[in-house]
């Protein structure tokens, strides 16, 4: 497919939210973290100079809005993916993949006979879910993915499994197509889904939207957030949890050799995952970014650039693109040139990306056995001239 290039533009959606970007500086690492918005910075910086307070806590004004502000981005989340507030509630916590290891570290076994990811899994779910097996003495399965990144369910087996998986690759943006199948497999089948959602929340919320899953994991930062883990959990889930991080917040009263959960009131049922203070300017700059990403709508404009890039790199000698399709996460390498060796060359001309393998370890080394890779993962900042940019530096490479 060849992607025609568009008239030069400011290069920002939402007008202007990211102008303190210079017209140097070309960011194509979103996929770790994304910029951020000019709402979502003053939505934290509202935090620090206005009402800097603890949340929960208190009974002075300052407190009470930062209650107000967090539980409307709890709320904002469940409308945003189409869930009852009555079977979901949203906790927050440092990022995926500690949402990851919080929950299988505490999940309970009973009813389980095994542990289910994939071979394209980022390390927070390949390694959490190692690390389940062996404190459980469950067995583990790593399963094969189509090369787009849905699963043949024809094969898969997930009788009373607990599956871990992402919903779209870190790799090069590849999606479990089949997803809404999968996730009633297993639950026909007795299991529990745990979604990796890191990938999938600035460009495919709606793969999730309205899901059966039973946990969701996801981090703010990689959708115009500020730097936040958040979980968005099955109420009945709670009840296969053994709870071990207790502390202040997760108490209503304690005796010698006994406490009281707050848990166990249903509007404080969040307070399960959320042991101590939290990061209450970060949660409120989150909220900020899920209204702003909904106010932005689609990223139509970072598709056209992400297919541009692609076609180039598919055309210029030397170099092999691992997408099977256009997305806004481009891998690639060159079969002459490093590719930590290339990230410096760009970073030369500001032109920041990704090399490696990207957290992947097993499946890109091991399986594939991919020399380094370098990576472009595109966001709603990025401008025309980004595009150019990258083009006219790489050429030379091809030549």
């Amino acid at each position: 497919m060849i992607f025609k290039k568009k008239a030069n533009d400011a290069g920002v959606s939402g007008g202007g939210d990211f102008a303190y970007l210079s017209d140097q500086s070309v960011y194509f690492d979103s996929a770790c973290q994304s910029l951020r918005p000019q709402p979502v910075i003053e939505a934290i910086n509202d935090y620090y100079t206005k009402f800097n307070s603890c949340g929960e806590r208190v009974k002075y004004q300052w407190g009470l809005e930062v209650d107000r502000r967090v539980e409307q981005a709890r709320a904002d989340t469940l409308k945003w993916l189409k869930l009852s507030p009555h079977k979901y509630f949203v906790a927050f916590t440092l990022n995926t993949t500690y949402g990851l290891n919080l929950l299988l570290s505490q999940l309970k076994a009973d009813g389980l006979d095994k542990v289910v990811t994939s071979e394209i899994e980022h390390n927070s779910s390949f390694i959490s879910t190692m690390s389940f097996s062996r404190r459980t003495g469950l067995p583990r399965e790593v399963i094969s993915r189509n090369d787009d990144g849905s699963i043949d369910l024809d094969k898969a087996d997930f009788t009373n499994a607990v599956v871990a998986m992402n919903a779209v690759s870190n790799i090069d943006g590849r999606q479990m197509k089949n997803i809404a199948d999968v996730a009633s497999k297993i639950h026909k089948q007795g299991g529990l889904f745990i979604v990796d959602g890191a990938q999938t929340m600035s460009h495919y919320a709606s793969m999730v939207s309205g899901l059966d899953f039973d946990a969701l994991c996801f981090s703010s930062h990689k959708m115009y957030g500020p730097s936040l883990g958040v979980m968005v959990v099955k109420r009945d889930l709670l009840n296969r949890l053994n709870l071990v991080f207790l502390g202040g917040g997760t108490v209503d009263d304690v005796d010698e050799d006994s406490y009281v959960l707050s848990s166990t009131n249903p509007e404080h049922i969040h307070t399960a995952l959320e042991p101590g203070l939290q990061s209450y300017g970060e949660i409120i700059g989150y909220g900020a970014a899920v209204k702003w990403l909904q106010k932005a709508g689609k990223s139509d404009h970072v598709m056209d650039y992400a297919g541009q890039l692609i076609d180039f790199l598919r055309g210029a000698k030397g170099f092999h693109v691992l997408n099977s399709e256009v997305t806004p996460t481009i891998a690639f390498y060159h079969d002459q040139y490093d590719a930590h060796l290339l990230a410096e060359a760009m970073s030369d001309q500001d032109i920041m990306a990704r090399s490696g393998h990207f957290c992947v370890h097993y499946y890109l080394a091991h399986i594939k056995k991919y020399p380094p890779l370098v990576r472009l993962s595109l966001g709603l900042h990025n401008r025309q001239s980004d595009v150019d940019k990258f083009i006219e530096i790489m050429g030379k490479v091809a030549k």
